[in-house]
């Protein structure tokens, strides 16, 4: 799909209104050790990023986001004890975010508390089929300049998603052994694009063909099956345990953060036929190789169903103890494997991981506010260890192979460099790019977005 990016982003402060730079005081101290001076107290807006951007078959997008922190008394300082995250955003054929995240170490004594109010619309959003390679991924069929093109929207399908979660932490053996109890809400709503508004004022010579997607086809193969096609309810019920011993949660220079999460969802709290239980195991460790300034990071993590059935659509779900993002789910894009296609990677069980360097070499004030710029060189990979059994029976024959390769998934790699604008060591803007490593998932891309990706 081609697609112009222009992207405004910048930072809206409560204190100070003129650009400021204090060369005599640069913030020379451990993210643990700032002074007291410097340290924050009480509500606090960690920053305003608006964003516009243009995709030639979405349209304009526009709208805004803001955190706020609580740092109490700042003796906790760069730690807070309460974030409140806001988001709302849309594109003129109707994509959109909106979206509320609320954190707080203090509303239940001992407890740490997170809850996610989400309604995210997506008018193309990608789809292409199930066990990574397993699933051909055909460029020139989206690619208009091809003799074989058939839509730039043929791996995509429409889909409204209600998400509702509620995680809650406490200790259990001293201060980093913690047990976590939740419950999270999923509503679906799937169907295949809508040509018609995403048509609607565009040039003839410049209209998406009216002609079938990847997504109607498997309804018509039976593949999706009759009854979840069109999406459905799932309701979790979460229980883990979560060890973490990181040194500063938005960016760790030592430590390690390790989770195991079972999410249990009861046929009887949303799809009759549906009921299953799914294992999610992460390890996140962080190592410091120059003090202050430069780390290596690495995550390796498992996602799989123990019993019952999984509906599709939930599959490409990602569980954590921590939500950052409003999209994070579904192995490929910005959350995961960042160069290879969102959602190329969608199996019943799963495993991937990530490898990153991280340089904090530049370290400032703005605004009166503590700022430092970091530099990021990274690899991230996953792949499909247990795919979803396809019935493949309904398929004509003269097309299979067009859609389907033989033989089991394979590693998707991918590696890249990002840059990341941290400020008052909490809000931080991200802008990552990462080229996939083999064509059959895609050629790369450029993601901004809010936070480091562990």
């Amino acid at each position: 799909m081609k697609t112009i990016l222009v992207f405004l982003a910048g930072w809206i402060l409560t204190t100070g209104a003129i650009f400021s730079q204090d060369t005599k005081d640069k913030n020379t101290e451990p993210a643990d050790t700032v002074s007291v001076k410097k340290k924050k107290t009480g509500w606090k807006l960690g920053g305003v990023l608006p964003a516009i951007s243009f995709d030639a078959d979405l349209g304009f997008q526009y709208g805004v986001l803001a955190n706020f922190y609580d740092y109490g008394d700042g003796s906790d300082y760069p730690d807070y004890h309460q974030s409140l995250y806001l988001e709302i955003s849309r594109m003129t054929k109707g994509s959109g975010i909106n979206r509320i995240f609320f954190d707080s170490h203090k509303l239940i004594k001992g407890v740490q508390v997170t809850a996610d109010l989400s309604y995210l619309t997506e008018k193309a959003l990608d789809f292409y089929g199930f066990n990574g390679y397993e699933a051909r991924y055909n460029s020139q069929w989206e690619d208009d300049d091809d003799p074989a093109y058939k839509t730039r929207v043929f791996y995509r399908h429409e889909r409204k998603l209600f998400r509702f979660k509620t995680d809650f932490q406490g200790s259990l053996v001293g201060e980093n052994f913690r047990w976590l109890a939740g419950i999270a809400l999923y509503n679906f709503s799937t169907g295949t694009v809508d040509i018609d508004r995403l048509n609607k004022g565009k040039d003839e010579s410049k209209q998406l063909p009216d002609t079938a997607t990847i997504y109607d086809n498997y309804v018509d193969w039976q593949i999706l099956g009759e009854d979840v096609k069109d999406g459905g309810l799932v309701t979790y019920l979460k229980a883990g345990l979560v060890y973490d011993t990181r040194d500063n949660h938005p960016n760790p220079m030592k430590g390690l953060w390790s989770e195991a999460v079972l999410r249990i969802a009861p046929s009887f709290m949303g799809m009759k036929n549906y009921g299953h239980v799914k294992l999610s195991l992460v390890h996140r460790q962080y190592f410091t190789i120059i003090k202050r300034n430069l780390s290596f990071a690495y995550r390796v993590a498992y996602q799989g169903t123990l019993f019952g059935e999984t509906p599709w659509f939930i599959q490409p779900v990602l569980a954590t103890s921590f939500l950052t993002s409003a999209t994070s789910q579904g192995l490929g894009g910005s959350n995961t494997i960042r160069g290879v296609k969102r959602n190329r990677v969608v199996g019943d069980g799963i495993v991937y991981g990530t490898a990153e360097f991280r340089w904090k070499f530049i370290h400032t004030r703005l605004f009166k506010q503590d700022l430092y710029i970091a530099a990021t060189l990274f690899t991230d990979g996953g792949q499909v260890v247990t795919p979803i059994d396809i019935d493949k029976s309904h398929i004509p024959a003269e097309v299979r192979e067009d859609y389907f390769d033989q033989g089991n998934d394979s590693m998707h790699l991918s590696s890249g460099m990002g840059l990341y604008f941290a400020l008052n060591h909490n809000f931080v803007v991200a802008f990552d790019y990462g080229k996939a490593w083999k064509e059959a998932d895609g050629d790369g891309g450029l993601y901004i977005n809010l936070n480091f990706l562990f």
